[in-house]
């Protein structure tokens, strides 16, 4: 039941609950209160995600980082601060970590990677992918 409620919320966080509980079969407290747990135990969280078209933010760029082992945890706590940052995952592979940061022009994205990355302690390499077209933006997906 959590997974089909979960699949209708991921296709529109706002669809009302007596809605998913009459596509299911249920009453509207079950809806409610399961929602409300799922919630409640961090499964799911509701949140606005910001389109980036929306802002002046003109460009994004997937940035992976190689650097000494040991300074991973200083390097991770600046970069989680940068609002340039929507997503930065540690990896184990070639590279420690995987940013996805968006930019408003190619300036400010050279100046993120010299001026803030490149000056991080430990910092041996920065690989910059820049995306050119988006062929899809999902945040559906089989659980």
């Amino acid at each position: 039941m959590d997974k089909r409620i979960v699949r209708r919320l991921q296709k529109n966080a706002r669809t009302p609950n007596t809605e998913i509980a009459r596509a299911l079969g249920v009453t509207e407290t079950t809806i409610r209160n399961r929602v409300a747990r799922l919630l409640d135990d961090g499964l799911i969280e509701v949140v606005a995600v910001v389109n980036p078209d929306a802002t002046d933010a003109t460009m994004s760029a997937f940035l992976e980082v190689t650097l000494h082992p040991t300074d991973l945890d200083a390097v991770v706590d600046v970069l989680r601060a940068r609002n340039e940052v929507r997503y930065l995952g540690l990896t184990l592979g070639r590279s420690q970590l995987i940013i996805e940061a968006f930019f408003r022009d190619h300036e400010h994205l050279l100046r993120f990677q010299t001026e803030v990355i490149g000056m991080l302690p430990g910092v041996l390499t920065v690989e910059t992918a820049i995306v050119v077209r988006v062929a899809k933006f999902s945040y559906e997906w089989e659980i």
